[in-house]
C-alpha cells in the first residue's frame, strides 16, 4: 500500500519541473487553453486589486498574464527550478518557500488578493495556508482558489475527504511519478473558508467548451474582520 503525504507532492514536482516548464511554454494542457487559464485571470481582474500573492506560482505563468494590467505580483513556490524560471520569464518578486514555512514574518507585505491556482494538493500544508493567508491580506482582501472540481472523484473512491493517487494522463511521456493529492468535497472546501475567517463571495464552476462538462471549481473568500 502506497503511503501518501505532502512531502511526496513536493518530491514529484521537483522531479517533474523541467517537463512542466516545457508544457506551459508550449501550451500543451488543453483544459488550461480552453477555459481554466482565462477563468482565473478574469476572476482576479474582476477584483479591486493592486498587488497579488501567487502561492504555488510555478514557472510564473500567472504573473506574466497579470503584470501587463498593472498588478504587482509576488510569487512563492517550493521548487527552485520553477522559481528560477519565473524570475527569468516574468516580472515580479519570486521566492523559494514551502507552504509550511509561510508566515507573516516571512512575507511582511500585505496583499489585496492571494491566489492558489491548482496549487492546493496537500492536506496539512493547505490547512496551514488557510490559517496564515488571512493575516497577509489587506482589509477586505480576497483569497482565490481554483482547484480540481470534486466531480472528478474516481468511482473507486467514496465521496469523502482523503488521499488519492495522482496521474499524468494526457501529459507527455517525460513526466513520471505523479504527485498524490488530497481530495476534498465542496462542503469541506467551504468549511475551510468559513472556519478561517473568509466569507465566501463567489463560487464558479467553469464549463469546458469542448466537453460541456465542469472543468474546475473557483472559490473566492473575502476577509471577515
Amino acid at each position: 500500500m502506497r503511503v501518501f503525504s505532502d512531502k511526496k507532492i513536493i518530491d514529484s514536482w521537483r522531479k517533474n519541473a523541467a517537463p512542466w516548464i516545457v508544457a506551459i511554454q508550449e501550451n500543451q494542457i488543453e483544459s488550461r487553453r480552453l477555459i481554466t487559464d482565462q477563468a482565473i485571470i478574469d476572476r482576479v481582474m474582476s477584483l479591486p486589486a493592486k498587488n497579488v500573492l501567487d502561492i504555488g506560482c510555478g514557472e510564473g505563468w500567472l504573473a506574466r498574464k497579470l503584470t501587463p494590467s498593472g498588478l504587482s505580483v509576488t510569487g512563492l513556490d517550493v521548487v527552485p527550478e520553477l522559481v528560477q524560471e519565473a524570475k527569468k520569464s516574468a516580472t515580479g518578486k519570486f521566492h523559494v518557500m514551502a507552504y509550511e514555512e509561510l508566515s507573516v514574518s516571512k512575507v511582511s507585505e500585505k496583499f489585496d488578493v492571494a491566489i492558489c491556482n491548482f496549487s492546493l494538493l496537500g492536506k496539512e500544508s493547505v490547512e496551514h495556508l488557510f490559517k496564515v493567508v488571512r493575516g497577509m491580506l489587506n482589509k477586505d482582501g480576497y483569497f482565490i482558489v481554483q482547484t480540481l472540481h470534486p466531480s472528478f472523484s474516481d468511482e473507486h473512491y467514496a465521496y469523502e475527504d482523503g488521499w488519492r493517487e495522482g496521474s499524468w494522463t494526457g501529459f507527455r511521456s517525460e513526466f513520471s511519478d505523479p504527485a498524490p493529492w488530497y481530495f476534498r468535497t465542496i462542503e469541506s472546501w467551504l468549511r475551510l473558508f468559513r472556519e478561517h475567517g473568509y466569507g465566501l463571495v463567489h463560487l464558479k464552476e467553469p464549463i469546458s467548451p469542448a466537453t460541456g462538462n465542469v472543468a474546475s471549481l473557483i472559490m473566492v473568500g473575502r476577509v471577515s474582520r
